[in-house]
């Protein structure tokens, strides 16, 4: 499967007079793990949703490989996205699996014609890569703990193996303990799945500690793109100082230093 090297070029996007996406440029590498990391409502979810094709930008390029995705719908993407929220957008009405129903796991795949067979055989690889068990499958997702709810919204988003794989701070709602455990498995997806992921969080430690580079975001722009070391020793100006400087606690407890 090839995976795209994402590009924007001069991103805008605007929600009547306010500027969510502030004429942003910058280049996801393939197979890289990008996290986006900033306060509420700096623009990162309305980034994620450019990416997805759920809306497009009012000026400017998306470019996967070189190829122009403004105005390609969603599903001819090949891009997967966890959202946020407690639900994790799970279908409350379904059950997590059932071999010969729609299902939580099973719709991307029913939703594409793939036979009963086939559906099954990918249903058990995804949730043997998460450790989804079989006691799980009958459930719907009210009666679902925060940390299942979010491995099904994971195994439902790469059933079908995704080419750009989008997660929306997929763990702000475990406590934590599960939070940490989580962080670990989604590194682990990310390598198993060989995909360009964009990771959003308000997180900075944990952007630092998943991202192999991290993006600082404020107004709709990104101030800097680095690695952790490269934000964490040399901050681009006041604003990403004094982020920095809000989460050195975490940050001391996350690499020790």
């Amino acid at each position: 499967m090839k995976v795209p090297e994402i590009v924007l070029q001069g991103v805008t996007k605007r929600f009547g007079s306010t500027v969510a996406v502030d004429n942003l440029s910058a280049r996801i590498h393939d197979k890289e793990f990008f996290v986006v990391v900033g306060p509420t409502g700096c623009g990162k979810t309305t980034l994620l949703r450019l990416l997805a094709g759920l809306i497009d930008p009012d000026q400017g390029e998306i470019l996967f490989d070189g190829v122009k995705m403004n105005g390609v719908p969603p599903r001819e993407r090949g891009v997967r996205m966890v959202f946020q929220g407690q639900d994790y957008a799970l279908y409350p009405h379904l059950e997590v699996y059932h071999p010969q129903r729609w299902s939580n796991l099973s719709f991307p795949l029913r939703l594409q014609g793939k036979r009963v067979k086939g559906i099954g055989e990918r249903v058990q690889r995804v949730v043997r890569r998460l450790g989804i068990p079989a006691e799980w499958f009958p459930r719907r997702p009210r009666e679902l703990s925060e940390g299942q709810k979010q491995k099904v919204a994971l195994g439902r988003a790469t059933v079908l193996t995704p080419k750009v794989f989008l997660l929306d701070e997929p763990l702000s709602h475990l406590d934590p303990p599960a939070r940490a455990k989580a962080r670990g498995e989604i590194r682990r997806l990310h390598a198993e799945l060989g995909t360009t992921t964009v990771y959003v969080t308000h997180d900075l430690a944990e952007a630092f500690i998943l991202g192999d580079r991290v993006a600082v975001m404020r107004a709709g722009k990104f101030l800097q793109v680095g690695t952790a070391k490269e934000i964490r020793d040399h901050p681009a100006d006041a604003f990403v100082a004094e982020f920095v400087g809000a989460y050195r606690e975490g940050l001391r407890q996350a690499f020790g230093a």
